[in-house]
Formats: structure tokens, C-alpha cells, sequence
């Protein structure tokens, strides 16, 4: 069975629901819209006895760069509190879903593209991606749950640095750090994804379910507050001029210049 939504394209057989992000010229940078449609698809497949396990990854060169910036008045463009809401409905729509859920990063994850493969229950990573919380380059704050999914696995200081410094960390050091699960070869990583969800399509679902329930209760319980506290403080960032100077700036491929009313 295939469905195609807006920017992502949706499979399930043989027990497997893939959900891609299909917005390959735009490094599937998200929109309201793409996002709405992942949990929908979460949303609608999460009582199918048929499906035993889940798979959110990208087309093409990346796995997700962020919210789409193409423009600056669009809710299409830039991560308004529409976005935001929408983003928090994936996290949380991937936190409930019944089955694991393999976040296969393919390449760059960037902004709400770190939230979105965190927010998996095992993230796995070609050897030449890299994660970017970017936010901080447009005056923004991470979202989609950010502040407490990298906290929660690799602690305040490297999830500080990550978000104040908007530095890459490539999935070779993310790995060391025990923000992802695995690393593998970008030339093996489509038969290690594979292998890896036959493995747990294979595995005790109920098991599966009541273990991946009851680590995330005990490692995510900011996890709900963080998206509303995230939401206000972007709400406030959004309106402020360093939000259209940083756009400005990444339209016109320079260096923001923030501080100035």
C-alpha cells in the first residue's frame, strides 16, 4: 500500500510503514503542510495490527534541513507558531506510535530535522551525515521538542553547545556523544536500515511497545512542558527583528548581523 501526501511519501508491506520526507530540491526542508501529512500517516497507521515497525527518512542527498526558508511571510517559509504546533504533533505522534520507529538519517539533519529523528526510538545515521541544531543562525530557539530530546541523551553541556553555537556534529561523533544508535557506511546503509527492521518487525511487538513506553516515560518527562515552553519562546523570537534579519541573511547567503532594532 503507497499514499502520497504533501512532501512525503508513505509505504507499508510486510509489516513495515515507511514515511520518507519527498521534498528532494529543497533537502526536504519541511512545511506545515509536510509535517501535518508524517502525523497523519503516524496517526492513521497507529492501530494497525499490521504494522510491526516504523521508518521516517529522506529522499534523496538529506534527511531533513529545518523548516523551509525560502520565504518570510508564507507559513510555507519560515517556522511560524503553525509550524511549531505542527512539529510538536510529530514528536509526539512518534513518542506514542506502538511500534518502534527507526529514524534512518541519511544525510544532514538540521533545525527540526534533529527533533524529528531524536524523537525515533532508534536513530541510525549514514557515516557522512551530521546533526545541526541551526536555530540560533536565525534568532531563533530549537523547537519540536529539541531542549529535552538531545538533554536527555547527551546531557546539558553538549546539548548546550549544540544549541547556543549552532555547531555540525557529524554522526561519527554524535554516536561517541550517545545521541544516535548506530553509524553505518553510506554505502551499506540502505541493507544495515533494512536488516535493522526486519530485526525488530520480526521481534515480540507487545514487548517492543511496553519497553519503548516505559524508557521514554522515564527518560522524556520534560518532553511535553519543553515543546509548550519552546512554542513561547518562539512565539516571542519570531516576532522580533532578529528573526527578519536572519532570514534576510540566509535569502541573501550572508552573515546575520543581530543586535540592531
Amino acid at each position: 500500500m503507497t499514499s502520497d501526501l504533501p512532501g512525503v511519501d508513505t509505504t507499508v508491506d510486510n509489516g513495515v510503514l515507511r514515511i520518507t520526507l519527498d521534498r528532494p530540491s529543497r533537502m526536504n526542508a519541511v512545511t506545515t503542510e509536510t509535517l501535518d501529512a508524517v502525523a497523519d500517516a503516524l496517526e492513521k497507521f497507529s492501530g494497525d495490527a499490521e504494522v510491526r515497525v516504523a521508518v521516517l527518512t529522506g529522499a534523496g542527498r538529506a534527511f531533513c534541513t529545518g523548516a523551509d526558508l525560502t520565504t518570510s511571510t508564507d507559513v510555507s517559509g519560515p517556522p511560524s507558531t503553525a509550524t511549531i504546533d505542527a512539529a510538536n504533533r510529530v514528536v509526539a505522534a512518534l513518542r506514542a506510535f506502538p511500534c518502534p520507529v527507526i529514524g534512518a538519517v541519511n544525510g544532514p539533519a538540521a533545525g527540526v530535522g534533529v527533533s524529528l529523528a531524536l524523537a525515533c526510538d532508534l536513530v541510525v545515521a549514514t557515516e557522512s551525515s551530521y546533526f545541526l541544531l541551526a536555530f540560533t543562525k536565525v534568532g531563533l530557539m530549537p523547537d519540536g521538542g529539541a531542549t529535552a530530546l538531545v538533554a536527555a541523551s547527551i546531557g546539558r553541556a553538549r546539548a548546550m553547545r549544540m544549541a547556543l553555537l549552532a555547531e555540525r556534529l557529524p554522526a561519527r561523533d554524535a554516536l561517541d556523544a550517545g545521541l544516535i544508535s548506530d553509524v553505518y557506511s553510506d554505502d551499506e546503509f540502505a541493507a544495515s536500515v533494512d536488516a535493522l527492521t526486519r530485526r525488530l518487525a520480526d521481534g515480540p511487538p507487545e514487548a517492543f511497545h511496553l519497553t519503548k513506553d516505559a524508557v521514554n516515560d522515564a527518560t522524556l518527562t520534560e518532553l511535553d512542558s519543553a515543546c509548550a515552553r519552546e512554542r513561547t519562546g518562539q512565539e516571542v523570537l519570531l516576532a522580533a527583528p532578529d528573526f527578519a534579519e536572519g532570514v534576510a541573511a540566509f535569502q541573501e547567503k550572508r552573515p546575520a548581523v543581530f543586535g540592531r532594532a
